[in-house]
């Protein structure tokens, strides 16, 4: 994983954050797609699937454009053990037992609608509120203090 360095040439740590849902597909890009936009370099992003699907979901992508965001580009990738172990933080996202557990890491489960299936209509609010987590758990990082985002 690269991370950003200090224009002094110093390595600088950013947090590392990784999103996981079943297909990758919908909302673990949608929170990446935020994280990498509203963290920028203070943070690395990276995203997986238990059972990737073969594109992320047209209407995510749709959603997420009109919030100036592009993840047309992405791939849905399963995710690795060395992937997840290097997080500094996990999110999951409706992946339950399918998603891995290694002690000592800092997990977070985002309850959160699949928009799988879904119209753009209803896909909106549930892109609100993936923005929404991705913020407070931004500013958490920044801080240091945690802003009771975990459900």
């Amino acid at each position: 994983m690269d991370r950003p360095s200090t224009s002094a040439g110093y390595p600088r740590v950013v947090p590392t954050i990784l999103f996981l849902c079943v297909h990758n597909a919908g909302r673990s890009q949608m929170a990446a797609g935020f994280a990498r936009h509203l963290g920028g370099d203070g943070v690395a992003v990276f995203s997986g699937g238990s059972e990737p699907a073969d594109a992320v979901n047209p209407v995510a992508v749709a959603a997420m454009a009109e919030r100036g965001i592009d993840i047309g580009a992405e791939q849905p990738r399963r995710w690795t053990d060395d992937g997840v172990r290097a997080a500094d933080v996990v999110v999951t996202m409706g992946c339950g037992d399918t998603c891995p557990y290694y002690p000592g890491l800092r997990y977070l489960d985002w309850e959160l609608d699949d928009p799988a299936g879904r119209p753009i209509e209803e896909v909106r609010p549930i892109r609100d509120e993936i923005e929404r987590r991705v913020r407070a758990l931004l500013a958490e990082l920044r801080s240091g203090a945690p802003e009771g985002i975990d459900t």
